[in-house]
């Protein structure tokens, strides 16, 4: 292989502009974002933005596709917790992981899709509809692990692994919102720790991670 080839290839405008628009969307909204703002941020002009979306809706879509591939990769496919046998190990490690990432300012942990629907629900049923599905894609997937959990150990009530996956991901959305109205990510992260502490007791185990 050739050390030209071995480079990583420089991102091209429309990867520049999902980029910025994850960064804006979550600093000021979808509707304060303006064309002109996404192109200022990604250093490209409006042709080439034009050139790869039609309107800020169309871009604001792929982001949520282009989100959702993110999410898969850093928090299920490349995460170290993965390796785990033991899929409760895997579900509590992957709330640590989401309990890590609540600090600094507030809109770089917060979820693009979740500020994005908060606005577009009622307005723009395009934008909606790619929103619920980056939502019920990362529920879906955590759900796999919550079933095997399920399988190994059992669970309290008749609590099923995709009610557990959405509820994961609402007190996760719910942080976020906490931490945007107080501007403090400490309030998020006594959420999350909440929410660890209750999935040990469906599982039938104490903070310590034993019977």
């Amino acid at each position: 292989m050739s050390s030209r080839s071995a480079l990583a290839k420089p991102p091209g405008a429309r990867a520049k502009l999902l980029e910025a628009a994850t960064t804006i969307v979550r600093q000021k909204g979808y509707a304060a974002t303006s064309i002109d703002d996404l192109c200022r941020a990604a250093g490209v002009t409006k042709g080439a933005f034009f050139h790869h979306f039609p309107s800020k809706e169309a871009l604001a879509v792929a982001g949520a596709q282009a989100w959702t591939d993110h999410a898969e990769a850093r928090i299920f496919t490349d995460a170290p917790w993965m390796r785990f046998d033991d899929p409760l190990a895997r579900l509590l490690a992957h709330i640590d992981f989401r309990l890590a990432m609540l600090d600094g300012p507030v809109e770089e942990f917060t979820c693009f899709v979740g500020t994005m629907v908060q606005e577009a629900f009622a307005t723009n049923d395009n934008i909606r509809a790619a929103c619920d599905a980056s939502i019920a894609a990362y529920a879906e997937r955590l759900a796999e692990d919550v079933q095997a959990a399920i399988d190994r150990y059992g669970i309290a009530g008749n609590t099923t692994a995709l009610d557990l996956a959405y509820h994961i991901q609402a007190v996760l959305q719910g942080a976020f919102i906490l931490a945007k109205a107080k501007n403090d990510p400490a309030i998020a992260r006594a959420s999350v720790t909440h929410l660890k502490r209750y999935v040990e007791m469906l599982f039938g185990k104490c903070s310590s991670g034993e019977e």
